[in-house]
């Protein structure tokens, strides 16, 4: 498979998914103006919604793993039945997660227990709270939208997303820091902000998928009469990507908490690389997502040589952009993190501390694209069960011992992560050669 056809799916996906945490991160860099305290509150809510996201992949993984299998042998009636039923339930789970948001924001937020954390507490909750007002549209563009990117629509996705996120920066700093005589609501004018943008978000996606233009067609009866038998075919198939989702989500939320245990300087600069690898995971998630949907396609149309072939093109690719990418950190080390801080502590820790992040990232951005192949594979509870091992194990165990035993701060967090990812790595490389999918019948 050339690389110019992969790049046509994968590019326009990581352009999508990381527009938004480069929106994240804009916004970050102005409520870092705000404080240190302002950018650690509102850091822990992203990492918090970011949890919640994880639990909506049930239906957006497994939605797609299910359709691009149809797609590839010509079912189109079917793919468009699961995504009805898909889209059903993201609908039910928005509005809950959304009751959640605001009425358990205070209890969330308690995590961050160092003296002096109070305001931080404060900002956290009050951007929460205030976007839980726009939570159920916010999620329900999260399903749709990551359904049509899963099943390699990335045109249409990159399109509503770079939309909601051009009003989000527009809007963002008119409201943070009340320009054109708009007061100045800070943290809560960075939620209102984003809660306008992705309604907008909301109802283009809602066009797209109701007006032909994608692969799929959102019938409104699909979306209105349950399916028991596809509800638990989409939870067979999504359930596993959702807890090795959700394990890394609450294990790095779980992390943040220790770094606030230790010091707010800490937790802000390790917000501000959490900023930053959250920009880049969404690239390696892009290229990760277009690997699963085209091995998806391939295993559909049983053409397992080209869906090897499509594999090994899609880790190339991801090579030669991490490549890159670490090289320009590197670089311009001093750069990246004066763009969000100038609190001199945080500033003098980040610079030091950015060269084993960068290097972090490596193993991280290959284990994502080979995770999205054996994902296509239909590989789930393996990828499962090594992420709930590896985030007890590194991230909460030996990051326990390395803050409050060892004393090492910022640099053994990172550290351990580089070790986590490169393990991982090569134990998944591993299961990919062993070869056995190509043997299996549909696989």
């Amino acid at each position: 498979m050339p690389l110019r056809k992969f790049f046509k799916t994968s590019l326009p996906a990581a352009i999508d998914l990381s527009s938004q945490t480069i929106m994240w991160t804009i916004e970050a860099i102005y409520i870092g103006k705000l404080g240190a305290s302002a950018l650690a509150g509102h850091s822990m809510a992203i990492q918090i919604v970011l949890v919640f996201f994880a639990l909506l992949l049930t239906f957006v993984i497994g939605a797609g793993l299910i359709i691009n299998r149809h797609l590839g042998a010509n079912d189109v009636r079917q793919a468009n039945h699961i995504f009805g039923q898909a889209m059903m339930m993201g609908i039910i789970l928005a509005i809950l997660f959304a009751i959640i948001w605001h009425s358990g924001a205070v209890h969330l937020f308690h995590i961050i227990k160092e003296d002096g954390g109070a305001s931080a507490r404060a900002a956290g909750i009050i951007y929460l709270q205030t976007v839980a007002f726009f939570g159920p549209l916010i999620m329900i563009n999260f399903v749709a939208t990551g359904i049509l990117r899963a099943i390699g629509d990335t045109r249409y996705s990159m399109f509503v997303n770079l939309t909601v996120n051009g009003i989000n920066v527009v809007l963002a700093p008119i409201l943070i820091f009340g320009l054109f005589g708009i007061p100045a609501l800070q943290v809560k004018g960075a939620a209102i902000a984003v809660g306008i943008a992705h309604s907008i978000g909301f109802a283009i996606s809602f066009y797209l998928v109701r007006s032909k233009k994608t692969q799929l067609y959102l019938s409104f009866k699909e979306l209105t009469t349950p399916n028991f038998k596809s509800f638990k075919e989409l939870f067979k198939m999504g359930l596993p990507t959702t807890v090795e989702q959700l394990t890394w989500g609450l294990g790095q939320l779980v992390v943040i908490s220790f770094a606030g245990a230790v010091s707010v300087v800490i937790l802000s600069t390790h917000a501000i690389f959490m900023r930053i690898q959250n920009v880049l995971s969404m690239v390696y998630m892009g290229f990760g997502l277009a690997a699963m949907s085209q091995m998806g396609k391939n295993l559909g149309a049983d053409d397992k040589e080209l869906a090897e072939s499509a594999a090994h093109t899609a880790h190339r690719a991801m090579a030669l952009f991490i490549g890159i990418t670490v090289l320009l950190m590197i670089v311009f080390s001093k750069a990246v993190i004066h763009v969000f801080t100038t609190d001199a502590a945080t500033v003098a820790l980040g610079q030091k501390a950015i060269f084993i992040f960068a290097f972090a990232q490596i193993p991280k951005a290959l284990n994502n694209v080979l995770s999205g192949n054996l994902r296509g594979i239909g590989m789930l509870h393996w990828l499962m069960f090594s992420t709930i091992a590896f985030v007890v194990v590194f991230e909460i165990g030996f990051n326990y011992i390395s803050l409050f035993i060892l004393g090492w701060g910022l640099y053994g967090m990172w550290g351990i992560q580089a070790a986590d990812e490169t393990i991982r790595l090569l134990l998944n490389y591993l299961r990919f050669k062993n070869g056995s999918w190509r043997r299996k019948k549909g696989a």
